[in-house]
């Protein structure tokens, strides 16, 4: 018997996931608390005796890990014009399976970079000009981090002519210095998978140390990626099939977490009308969008923000002071639902976090009137023939309706402009497996899209 176990360090538990290669399927799972503040090992070593315990197994041919924990991967993307470069930097950071925290356009002052020092960012993507295009902002960019001293890592994915001179600069200041390819070589041309590689490279080689997690190595075979990296892996997979088996489509997968909501979109997104015309730059096939101000626990104050006082007003009259639970929860994060009051006001944040996040995401339509008739400038993806919704995130699998929350998703006459999907079927990660299955692709991608079949299945 084979078995490999898949480790997912994230911020509040660490979960474990047992799997047999040769039964291609999960044989056990086990979890405890994240014990990042003292030691990752001592939480990994309790959720595996609690692991050993479910199923008697000890022994296991391949242990790999990924993790968000201490915050995931932390990453400023800097960028010449906001709607181009500093927005392909942007997506990049998060293809990587980073948190984009901080994002400058143009020339960046002193003080901004100085904040990027002492912001706990672990990676600056530092982008601007196409190939033989400006030089001037991306070399400004790259003195000015230099004079502030920065020591975090820095990858510069800019204007191909500037190489040089950006290393050079790198040398000058003893900077962290990593150089890949443009990321948007030509206007609207997105080309992320150099800069993707690096940085992850970095969060391997360099953030794990950083952040403690390192100490877990002695144990276990690696940590392979950051976990939305694993997570957006899987869902590629569970989209595209692989060799024999066959993948499921296009599809959205909706995560929801105590300090972010994570949409994902696996899906071209091009235009489905005739007399429509793709406006911005080219959307990714696999697409991930993070919301910091979304979350259940230590980002549920963002929520209230996002809300209109006459959203508020509604509640109110309901009998639900929005802001007081949201900072309630802010204060007890670790805090579960400890009565029916309080599982459906999770419910109600879970549905707002689904619905205000995929707005973010997802694509919309602008209708322009001219001499040759009606035409229609698209922005971002359309995903409104989308096969599946995929769903997972403590709320999601543990709340008694969570077809409700991922139905925010669809289309909704309030939002007639937003090209949301119109009938999809949903699906629930019910055993919290899209990390573990990412991490399992790396060498197994046909046994995890097996297994992704067999336990996420389509809620009734």
């Amino acid at each position: 018997m084979t078995n490999y176990l898949l480790v997912d360090i994230g911020s509040t538990y660490t979960k474990l996931t047992a799997v047999n290669l040769d039964r291609a399927d999960i044989i056990g799972t086990g979890r405890h608390y994240t014990t990042v503040d003292s030691d990752v090992r001592i939480g990994y070593e309790r959720a595996l005796r609690l692991l050993e315990e479910k199923t008697g197994i000890q022994d296991f041919k391949r242990i790999y890990a990924c993790s968000s924990a201490a915050g995931g991967l932390k990453m400023a993307a800097l960028g010449l014009v906001e709607e181009l470069t500093v927005e392909a930097a942007k997506r990049v950071c998060l293809g990587a399976g980073g948190k984009v925290d901080l994002i400058y356009s143009h020339q960046i002052t002193m003080q901004e970079a100085l904040k990027i020092k002492n912001g706990k960012i672990d990676i600056v993507l530092l982008a601007g000009g196409t190939d033989g295009g400006n030089s001037e902002c991306v070399l400004h960019n790259a003195k000015v981090l230099g004079e502030a001293e920065l020591t975090i890592p820095i990858v510069y994915a800019g204007n191909k002519s500037c190489q040089d001179e950006i290393s050079n600069i790198f040398k000058k200041y003893k900077l962290n210095g990593w150089i890949c390819e443009n990321v948007m070589p030509r206007l609207n041309q997105l080309r992320i998978n150099s800069a993707r590689d690096v940085i992850k490279n970095i969060f391997l080689n360099n953030i794990v140390s950083a952040k403690g997690i390192k100490k877990i190595e002695a144990e276990i075979d690696g940590v392979l990626l950051p976990t939305p990296g694993a997570v957006l892996r899987a869902a590629e997979l569970f989209s595209k099939g692989y060799l024999h088996e066959a993948g499921l489509g296009e599809m959205v997968l909706v995560d929801i977490g105590g300090a972010t909501t994570d949409i994902y979109s696996i899906a071209s997104g091009n235009p489905k009308r005739p007399n429509a015309f793709l406006r911005g730059l080219e959307e990714p096939f696999g697409k991930r969008t993070v919301e910091g101000d979304l979350g259940m626990r230590l980002s549920a104050p963002g929520i209230v923000k996002n809300l209109s006082e006459e959203e508020l007003l509604l509640f109110s009259e309901k009998g639900i002071d929005l802001l007081a639970e949201t900072e309630l929860r802010y204060q007890n994060q670790s805090s579960l639902p400890q009565s029916e009051r309080e599982t459906e006001i999770d419910h109600l944040l879970g549905s707002l976090c689904c619905d205000i996040a995929f707005s973010r995401h997802v694509g919309s339509m602008e209708t322009i009137y001219t001499p040759l008739g009606v035409m229609y400038y698209q922005s971002g993806k359309d995903l409104t023939d989308v096969k599946y919704v995929v769903g997972t995130g403590g709320i999601i699998i543990h709340d008694e309706k969570p077809l409700e929350i991922l139905s925010k998703v669809v289309v909704d006459s309030k939002k007639p402009l937003e090209l949301r999907p119109r009938n999809p079927e949903f699906m629930l990660d019910r055993d919290y497996i899209l990390s573990a299955m990412g991490l399992l692709s790396i060498e197994h991608p046909e046994i995890a899209i097996r297994i992704m079949k067999k336990r996420i299945g389509i809620i009734k």
